[in-house]
């Protein structure tokens, strides 16, 4: 199942561009019945990444207490010199609290937090059976600064300007929509239908409007190919993400993932339903080579019966380790480059902390000892403006149960039934869990039925009568 047609990737906020707008995704700033799979623990084989969704537009927001870092990721495509920014902050930003950062930190988190395969073995039934049930599933722990100057025809204010690595950035506050709208149309940002109404409602807000455009004399000399991404830091009693700019000329659903990094628990949206996605069951080894196309057609289907209302939660975990790993957790320095700024503070005592964590986990350990005290909790969108009317706002929970998308294969014992009494009671239920992984593929997919049990070459014998009645 393909991605849907007419989602067109983007940057965040309003993408303005001098021949035409293109406004993507952003923005600044059931699980099924199965038997439950061994626990955490598992060889990893495969990941699906942000890639999967069309470039979906990707954010990276760390906060604590008022303080706030937003990291936005521009995946433009076009003429540099058409490109700019637009995106709505509750203050003036000083020239120290803007910063160029490195797509490779996007790339990192992205891998980390991703959407994950994982295979186990069955064991011989005979040795299970003579060992007096030693199954090997111990369970694992869930586990400078320029002169202002007012344009006094338009109400428009720039607050100050900077150049900054590869960009030409100014701060701007406004009295009218309207105004706002003319000052950027007389300088060259060519804005679409329906600006003033999204511009007027952050005017009322009081928030500010921080506008960024490439400066191509510094993007040639610097010798970068495509943009870096951009970082803020502002404090704020709003823990949200401004999201109507992105939507004013989008051609269909939006994809957005969020990956926000706080200190105590897990994030979800205090305006939208937060649903975590179907997880850890088990399905076909047949998926192996296909689990990315699998993935996509999940949250597609998922999405889709939300009816593109929901905010969904794909992986929810303590920084300092994972298991199993779809990457190497981030490094302090790379958090820092994060925006992860309490690293340094050091680690406050947490209640409820779990224990040392099983192999194949990995542990980071924090300055001054102890593990990482920050928790990445990753939300992925799919939105329209009718569905998403509102900006994102979140809230730090107390939840610390770890949770991620991840999905268990496993392989058959490939012995003979005859080998002893136990092998013949282990085919069968062999042929019953086959038949489970086939429907709990077909309901997560979408994917036909008897197309799935004829990969997986079983019969159609065991299902119940019933069901070939109302086929």
């Amino acid at each position: 199942m393909d991605v849907p047609s007419g989602r067109r990737p983007g940057a965040a906020g309003l993408l303005v561009r001098a021949a035409r707008v293109v406004a993507a995704a952003l923005v600044t700033s059931t699980v099924l019945a199965a038997p439950a799979a061994q626990a955490f623990c598992g060889f990893y084989v495969g990941k699906a990444d942000a890639s999967l969704f069309n470039e979906a537009s990707q954010v990276i927001l760390a906060r604590d207490g008022r303080r706030t870092v937003i990291s936005m990721l521009n995946d433009y495509k076009g003429d540099l010199g058409e490109f700019a920014l637009v995106v709505p902050v509750p203050t003036v930003l000083s020239r120290g609290q803007i910063h160029v950062g490195e797509r490779r930190i996007f790339d990192r988190i992205d891998a980390w937090s991703s959407p994950r395969l994982v295979e186990y073995h069955d064991d011989d039934p005979c040795r299970r059976a003579a060992l007096a049930e030693q199954r090997n599933a111990a369970p694992a722990a869930d586990a400078g600064a320029a002169a202002a100057r007012r344009e006094k025809a338009t109400g428009v204010t720039v607050e100050a300007s900077y150049t900054i690595g590869e960009y030409d950035i100014v701060i701007l506050s406004a009295e009218q929509s309207d105004g706002l709208e003319r000052w950027l149309r007389g300088n060259g940002y060519r804005i679409p239908a329906g600006a003033s109404t999204a511009l007027g409602a952050y005017i009322r807000q009081g928030m500010k409007f921080f506008v960024a455009r490439v400066n191509l004399a510094e993007q040639r000399r610097a010798g970068y190919q495509t943009l870096r991404p951009l970082q803020f830091a502002f404090e704020s009693d709003k823990f949200m993400l401004p999201m109507r700019l992105g939507m004013i000329n989008a051609a269909g659903p939006q994809d957005l993932i969020v990956y926000v990094l706080t200190r105590r628990g897990r994030v979800e949206s205090s305006n939208y339903r937060t649903v975590k996605l179907p997880a850890n069951v088990e399905l076909p080894v047949i998926v192996r080579d296909d689990f990315k196309r699998f993935y996509r057609a999940l949250f597609d289907r998922q999405a889709e019966r939300e009816q593109f209302k929901a905010v969904f939660t794909e992986y929810f975990w303590d920084m300092g380790w994972c298991d199993p790993c779809a990457a190497e957790p981030l490094n302090p320095t790379e958090l820092r480059q994060a925006g992860v700024f309490w690293l340094d503070e050091g680690r406050e005592p947490r209640s409820g902390d779990q224990g040392a964590p099983p192999a194949p986990a990995r542990r980071i350990i924090a300055p001054g000892g102890g593990a990482q005290p920050v928790m990445l909790t990753r939300l992925h969108l799919r939105y329209t403006a009718a569905s998403f009317p509102e900006d994102l706002m979140l809230q730090e929970t107390g939840d610390r149960a770890n949770f991620q998308t991840r999905y268990v294969l496993r392989h058959a014992w490939t012995g003979s039934q005859d080998t002893c009494p136990a092998a013949a009671v282990y085919f069968d239920q062999l042929r019953r869990r086959q038949e489970r992984e086939a429907r709990t593929l077909a309901d997560l997919s979408g994917w036909d039925l008897a197309g799935i049990q004829g990969r997986m070459n079983i019969g159609t014998a065991s299902r119940p009568w019933w069901e070939a009645l109302w086929q």
